[in-house]
């Protein structure tokens, strides 16, 4: 006889044995150990085929002796299988759920950036050749005044203004007749005629009207109506690269200069920080440093988006230049700018390449650590330290901050623009941005002041973004984001200098402007705009339109 069967009849009569009582415990033990375990083993196998409870503890005792091991190990399988498959599913179905959870945020933000990128109405023809024209040669003037670097051409002193009028002149009617407006109204363009308009009604009531008025029309009013020339006219990528380029040289003429200068020794502001001067407009180490720290991640974008090698080096030595130009003129601003502005690039370029971006960054921060100036580090740490200050500016900084709030609170009428040094005992700016424009032109206009800055910020990661997910990583998609972090870079220098009326935020926000135009009207989201007829002019002349 078979072993495995005289094992199983052994079983059984042990089985018998015990029931009837003749068994002794240790065999008792060992059955109820064995009808245990084969109970277990079992598992939900036995539930599945008899409902346990219909039936009595002898049945299925005697079910789970009478099974072969064979079949046991069987069962077994297929019920932890089943509970395997069970398990998994879960986990799966809950995977899916968030995965198209996601894909509907990512569907309903990308029909949020096409409403957005929509919403504005461009003229597709070209137009006012003559006007750039105007606005170019100005703008040369006025950020390079070449009358002041070459003595011999001091007969253009005057030539700035009468540009200016010219430009104005043959604007005026070619913007009438082409789109029936004086401009178009975008958001940008509402709040720079909303502090205008904050502009002339504090100077009445402010401390001193003569000088709001000096600053008003000194400055101001001309970067006003040079921006809202800017929006309307440069509507071709070409155009826009012409004045970016403008931008880029006269950083390039700053470094330069610089560089050399500190070569010198010639370190003319506070006995180690470089100044350049032009014309006053960057004589300021700060507001040099702010400039650089504006164009330095377009000079970046630029070289990753260009397809020549060699502009590519032309533009990444060209951004080594301008940091290393911030560098010497010691300007804390400068410094928390730059660091905050290259962290939006690693942080968005580096999107789908973080390991690359990273041990770039650190790279990069490596080299300027051992290309910084001897004490350029204290210079820093006077930021958190202001004991380190050699010339004590940072408690100075401190108390105009302090003092500028006050001022604010005690003069929710605003005090008038350019009237912040007559509230001080040291007859100062703010050296802030935003407090400039808080006590000179109330706290409503700071709110204005700060859409004005970030405004540009929601159609530039529209931009960005629609690139993204079409995988069209070119020019357009490089340069939204050196924008955004110009403007992020401005806005953290800013903090340290003040500059609320000054060039700078005006050129660097019409950039933005401009650019969405190009970006709309060559990828295709574009909408013909007809000329209005003269006879309708005053219905739309002073309407608030978008065009």
């Amino acid at each position: 006889m078979p072993a495995n069967k005289v094992k199983n009849l052994d079983y059984q009569s042990l089985s018998k044995s015990a029931e009837k009582g003749g068994a002794n415990a240790g065999d008792r033990i060992s059955l109820k150990s064995a009808n245990k375990s084969s109970k277990e083993k079992n598992g939900s196998s036995t539930k599945n085929l008899v409902n346990p409870a219909k039936k009595t503890s002898n049945q299925l005792s005697s079910e789970a002796i009478s099974k072969t091991p064979e079949a046991a190990r069987a069962e077994t399988f297929v019920s932890e299988k089943n509970e395997t498959q069970k398990a998994s599913f879960a986990p799966a179905k809950e995977i899916i759920y968030a995965e198209q959870q996601k894909r509907n945020k990512q569907e309903k933000k990308a029909e949020q950036d096409r409403e957005l990128l929509g919403s504005e109405r461009w003229l597709i023809r070209n137009g006012h050749s003559l006007t750039y024209l105007g606005l170019y040669i100005f703008s040369i003037l006025v950020l390079f005044r070449p009358y002041e670097l070459v003595p011999s051409l001091s007969f253009l002193s005057a030539t700035a203004f009468y540009f200016a009028a010219v430009t104005l002149a043959v604007y005026v009617p070619t913007q009438l007749s082409t789109e029936g407006t004086l401009t178009m109204f975008s958001t940008e363009v509402k709040c720079i005629l909303a502090l205008t308009a904050l502009a002339l009604l504090t100077m009445p009531i402010g401390k001193d009207s003569a000088v709001s008025w000096e600053v008003f029309n000194d400055t101001f009013i001309k970067a006003v109506l040079i921006f809202v020339v800017m929006v309307n006219v440069v509507r071709t990528r070409r155009r826009l690269t012409g004045l970016i380029w403008l931008s880029l040289s006269v950083g390039l003429y700053l470094s330069y200069t610089a560089l050399d200068l500190y070569a010198k020794g010639e370190l003319r502001t506070e006995g180690y920080r470089v100044a350049v001067e032009i014309g006053g407009l960057f004589g300021n180490p700060n507001d040099m440093a702010l400039h650089l720290v504006t164009i330095t991640p377009i000079a970046v974008v630029l070289g990753i988006a260009s397809r020549n090698p060699l502009t590519r080096i032309l533009y990444f030595l060209m951004a080594g230049l301008f940091v290393a130009a911030n560098m010497v003129t010691f300007s804390r601003g400068g410094f928390l700018g730059l660091i905050v502005s290259a962290a939006v690039l690693a942080w968005k370029i580096g999107r789908k390449n973080r390991l690359n971006v990273t041990i770039a960054s650190t790279l990069a921060g490596g080299l300027f650590i051992l290309a910084a100036p001897g004490n350029y580090g204290l210079r820093l740490l006077s930021i958190f330290v202001p004991a380190l200050d050699m010339v004590g500016s940072s408690d100075q900084r401190k108390e105009l901050f302090l003092r500028s709030i006050f001022v604010t609170l005690r003069n929710p009428w605003g005090i008038g623009m350019g009237n912040s040094p007559v509230m001080n005992d040291n007859n100062l700016q703010w050296h802030n941005a935003f407090m400039q424009v808080a006590s000179e032109l109330t706290v409503l206009g700071l709110l204005i002041y700060l859409i004005f800055l970030i405004s540009p910020f929601r159609k530039l990661g529209a931009i960005e973004r629609t690139l993204l997910a079409k995988g069209e990583a070119d020019w357009f998609y490089y340069l939204a984001i050196g924008l955004q972090a110009s403007i992020v870079g401005f806005l953290v220098s800013s903090f340290f200098v003040s500059v609320a009326y000054n060039w700078f935020a005006y050129y660097l926000i019409a950039y933005a402007v401009a650019f969405r135009r190009v970006y709309q009207i060559e990828k295709g989201l574009k909408e013909e705009v007809k000329s209005t007829s003269f006879g309708d002019l005053g219905k739309n002349i002073l309407g608030w339109r978008s065009t």
